[in-house]
């Protein structure tokens, strides 16, 4: 059984995130804009020279922090659904992987959880495997939240950004991508499977070009979570309905 301040964190780190998602590089935009035209404006304007000069990093592979992957806030995230990472097979690390992640769901939150943080000892279930979840590359247009995601070790996901990182010399880097995208979060209902595959194929070719074929990585969506209060998830519409 829960307590009462478990219970709070829990849902302090999913607001945490979805808040960061929907109004952090808004709101970081604004405040930039508005500092230019205040005594702070060297603020902004420092922290432009700095946005452009690493305009490329996303494409090269991203940045990661040791600190941010095993953030406490995490656990929490990762406790409130909850998340879990059941191995099924060895990745040896003497070669690169593409992992094809699904469910998308709304926020792709199983995949995030399992694949850019530690909070379920993902490199101690495949040791030496440098493991980069690539995202949406528009995250990395909004000032300061494009560092915050960087953080935790997301990249962008085009063609440029996933080959330089399955080009390096050294052997078990991986990639993972959510095959679906944001189409697939239209059927986050839960109990079901649905993968979006339809013109969605890049990820095979970008695999075998790198030497190998793509694997599957599928965190199983509960349709409950503690508690016995249903997930939420979108309302599902066919063709020429009205929502």
């Amino acid at each position: 059984m829960k307590t009462v301040r478990k219970q709070w964190l829990e849902a302090i780190s999913v607001y945490q995130l979805v808040l960061s998602f929907l109004f952090m590089g808004p709101f970081f935009s604004l405040l930039l804009l508005f500092l230019l035209f205040t005594p702070l404006w060297s603020f902004s304007v420092l922290y432009l020279v700095w946005f452009f000069l690493d305009w490329d990093t996303p494409n090269r592979g991203g940045r990661r922090f040791a600190f941010m992957k095993t953030w406490s806030m995490w656990k929490q995230l990762r406790d409130y659904f909850p998340v879990k990472l059941v191995k099924t097979a060895e990745l040896p690390p003497d070669r690169n992987y593409v992992i094809g992640g699904h469910p998308h769901g709304i926020m792709s939150l199983g995949v995030f959880t399992n694949f850019s943080t530690e909070m379920n000892d993902f490199s101690k279930h495949f040791p030496g495997i440098r493991l980069t979840l690539a995202g949406l590359s528009f995250i990395f247009y909004f000032p300061f939240y494009r560092d915050y995601t960087a953080s935790y070790g997301i990249c962008s996901v085009n063609r440029r950004s996933l080959d330089f990182i399955l080009s390096q010399p050294e052997p078990g880097q991986a990639v993972v991508i959510i095959i679906g995208g944001a189409q697939e979060a239209l059927y986050a209902i839960p109990g079901t499977h649905h993968l979006v595959l339809r013109n969605r194929k890049g990820f095979v070719r970008l695999a075998l070009r790198h030497g190998g074929p793509p694997h599957p990585g599928a965190p199983d969506p509960l349709p409950h979570r503690g508690g016995g209060r249903p997930l939420p998830h979108a309302v599902h519409a066919g063709s020429g309905d009205t929502v």
